[in-house]
Order: structure tokens, then sequence, then C-alpha cells
């Protein structure tokens, strides 16, 4: 499991953070200081914001910001690097509020005193969540000096170990089997993977297994497929500059207009447009 830390800051915002319908590939965890603002989450959850707790909002995650009056947090943007078959950002359910001890607060000053020159120039994630800036950020990071990786990755992990403590996996998956395929088709998304070979590793009938699959994901195993190339899809057009008809083939899409529409319609963006977001 290799983090790589994007940005860390602190912000003093006065009724100036509010920002709509942001989606980005990296993980955001803010320590609250002063003030209070609002996060708008999926299935019209509204979160407050408040003094002395830490927030984390995982990868993908649509949300908003709402803010009224002064408020003054640090914030932290993580980057999971996929080094093997465990995504740590994606596969848990993360609590979106926890108390903030003693530790925290100090592991945060910490963090931001190591990586100085970390902070945003913008708070408008249009003017930061695109392409250049990212793989930008990325390659500063993982250039620095090993002491300094290793201690960051430290902090990273221990903030992280506070919230997973209250974490639980994304999918309740009680079958091995399902189990596997899930692993299977996140290791090989790049591949055309076909339901037929995925009924085969589990030994059972096609209807059978689309309906284990659906009870323990509540989704069938072709809309998971393809929500998971297309959230690759997401990572490939912000930290590379391939073209858009190479990702798509890269992702085993052999029609590319197909690729545009599902992309559009999972994330409301072009390929195109989500790439050139600034």
């Amino acid at each position: 499991m290799q983090l790589i830390l994007l940005n860390i800051g602190y912000a003093i915002h006065n009724a100036d953070w509010n920002y709509k319908n942001v989606r980005s590939p990296f993980a955001r965890i803010y320590l609250v200081k002063e003030g209070y603002a609002r996060l708008h989450l999926p299935g019209n959850r509204i979160q407050d914001l408040r003094p002395n707790h830490l927030y984390m909002i995982p990868p993908f995650t649509m949300h908003s910001y709402e803010c009224t009056n002064h408020f003054t947090l640090y914030y932290i943007h993580i980057y999971d690097n996929q080094k093997s078959d465990y995504f740590i950002l994606e596969d848990l359910m993360y609590p979106v509020e926890i108390k903030a001890k003693n530790i925290d607060e100090l592991l945060v000053e910490r963090l931001f005193t190591i990586n100085p020159d970390s902070a945003l120039n913008h708070n408008d994630p249009k003017k930061y969540d695109n392409t250049t800036n990212l793989i930008k950020t990325i390659n500063n990071q993982i250039n620095r000096a090993t002491h300094d990786l290793l201690e960051t990755n430290g902090i990273l992990f221990q903030l992280l170990s506070h919230f997973m403590v209250y974490s639980k996996d994304k999918y309740d998956i009680v079958d091995n089997r399902i189990l596997r395929v899930v692993k299977y088709i996140r290791n090989n998304i790049h591949k055309d993977i076909s339901i037929e070979e995925l009924k085969d590793m589990c030994c059972l009938s096609k209807d059978h297994f689309i309906r284990l699959f659906k009870n323990d994901l509540q989704e069938t195993p072709t809309q998971y497929i393809i929500q998971r190339k297309i959230e690759r899809a997401q990572l490939m057009l912000i930290t590379s500059d391939l073209l858009i008809k190479d990702i798509a083939y890269e992702l085993s899409f052999e029609n590319v207009y197909y690729f545009n529409r599902l992309f559009k319609k999972a994330t409301g963006f072009t390929p195109s447009d989500y790439r050139k977001r600034v």
C-alpha cells in the first residue's frame, strides 16, 4: 500500500468556501479548527463540520461545500497509488466524522511542518483538480527524500487508522466465491471481463452467479465492472497524458463513442471535459 500526499495546508475562509459537485480521484481529510461549515454528501446527507473534529471524504465521492461564516481548517489530499489488490481508500466504508484527539492535532501539525510547499494556490477545486496539477504534484512527492516520504506516509497511515477503527467493509460480501471474483475484477480491470468467465470461476450457472453477486454488492456484475472501469479512466485522465481513445482501448472498450457515453452517464462530464475542467 502506498499513499501519496498531494496537498496539506491551512485555510482561512470567510463565507467563501462554497463549491458544488466536487468529485476527485483522491481522498480528503479535514481538521476543523474554528467556525462551522456544511458538507453535502450523496443521498441528500448533510454533515456539519465542527471544530476539533476530523472529517474524511473518500475518492470519487460527489460532494459540495457550504460556508456562510468565518471558518478555518487544515486540509489533506491523499492519493492511493494502488500497488496491490487492496484499495485502502476505496474498499472500506469510513465514518465521515470522528472526534480529533490531541495526537491527531499533533500529527496534522507535524505533517504540515515537514511538507511546507504542499499547500494549494487556489481554494477552488476547478483550479487544482486537473491533469497538469496532479501529475506535477505526484511526481514532486514521489521524488522527495526517502526520510521525508517515510515520515509523511507514517503520519498518513496513523491518521487513516483512526478512521479505520470505526470502518467496515464497503460491501458485506459473505460468499467467498463472490469476494474472489471482486478481487479478480479489480486486478484485471483493463481486460475485457466476461460474465461467462466470472461465473465459471465460481462454478455457478449464469443466473445463479448474477443473483449472488447482486445480493452481496447491490449491483449486477456488469454494472460493477463498468463503474470500476470508469473510475480507472478518471485516474488515467488526470494522471496521464494518454489520448482518450487510447484510454478507452487500454480499458478494453472497443468503441470510443460507447466509452464516452458511459463516462458521461457516470460522471456528468465527457472524458474531454473531465480532463480540462479548469
